[in-house]
């Protein structure tokens, strides 16, 4: 499988992207691990114009769902649509129906918008009345979420959070990325051309994907990643400090997740082998959105990533 070839839509995307490395990174790994993202940061950081661009680097197509508090899971999702001339119903599927897609603002939906969109991520087929449908093989989702503002917002119920893969936090760009930024666009708009890239073919992904799942975990790092997740579940065997501030613990699902996406990058970087700072790389990512911090931290204000920093301080290193 040549890596070359993700190389050059790492390099398209930072192209493209600016001051964004964590999230061109992490698009990748999500891709290579095939899982979803949630991506959480103010308005105006290239959410949209990321997966767009992951769109045009991969052989597949692309479409933005803006949720809204009106929107409905038929919505999303298609439904049955009455055909007179042939006094039958027939399926029209939804937007849902796209190899990538951009759940925009998916806290602004209702539950049962944000459950037909779970479902899709997490069983890879949608349900309309008795029938169930397939989506495209290679399916990725990217929602967002904009914490500056919660009035007429639905949260993520926490059992729904653990379906995504990770959950990213962007911040602004740099004074000096903002003079970069102002230029690219100019120059996009004096010449209405982006920065193109060869799209991967959706095979060479799969192939990426089986790749990856080939790279050599040795024992002790099993080990390793398994005792983080137990540092979240039994924290008053490491301190009694981790123990005041949380309130459960992660699911199987942020083991797996950890090894995926931690195999996911040895890959990207080009090594036959996953090494500790691969875990430790990701293990704040998968692990954010999966933490219930207890009321005392909510109280000191801690951060869910002070907690994951203050565990891998904890946990022994292979």
């Amino acid at each position: 499988m040549p890596l070359s070839r993700f190389h050059a839509l790492r390099e398209y995307l930072d192209k493209v992207i600016l001051g964004q490395p964590t999230l061109t990174e992490n698009l990748l790994i999500a891709l290579i691990a095939d899982g979803h993202l949630l991506v959480e940061g103010p308005p105006g950081l290239a959410k949209t114009r990321a997966v767009k661009a992951l769109s045009d680097g991969v052989e597949g197509d692309f479409h933005r769902i803006q949720f809204t508090p009106d929107l409905l899971p038929a919505d999303l999702t298609g439904t049955d649509i009455y055909r007179a001339q042939t006094a039958t119903f027939e399926f029209e599927a939804g937007p849902i129906f796209h190899n990538l897609i951009l759940a925009d603002e998916i806290n602004r939906a209702p539950a049962k918008v944000q459950s037909a969109l779970l479902e899709a991520m997490a069983e890879g087929q949608v349900t309309v009345g008795k029938q169930s449908y397939k989506l495209p093989k290679l399916f990725l989702v990217m929602a967002t979420q904009n914490p500056l503002e919660n009035e007429g917002t639905y949260p993520l119920p926490e059992a729904q959070l653990d379906r995504f893969l990770m959950h990213l936090n962007l911040d602004y760009p740099s004074a000096a990325t903002e003079f970069e930024i102002m230029r690219l666009s100019r120059s996009e708009a004096l010449t209405q051309e982006l920065p193109k890239v060869e799209p991967i073919a959706q095979e060479e992904v799969f192939a990426a994907r089986k790749a990856a799942l080939d790279i050599y975990l040795a024992e002790p790092l099993e080990q390793y990643i398994v005792n983080i997740v137990m540092a979240t579940r039994q924290p008053q065997q490491y301190s009694d400090q981790l123990a005041n501030w949380l309130e459960y613990g992660v699911s199987p699902r942020a083991t797996i997740s950890i090894e995926r996406c931690a195999r996911a990058r040895a890959w990207l970087m080009e090594r036959d082998f996953v090494s500790p700072e691969d875990i430790q790389a990701v293990v704040p990512n998968v692990l954010r959105h999966r933490l219930l911090l207890s009321y005392q931290a909510q109280a000191e204000g801690v951060s869910s990533d002070q907690v994951i920093n203050h565990i891998l301080s904890q946990v022994a290193v292979p």
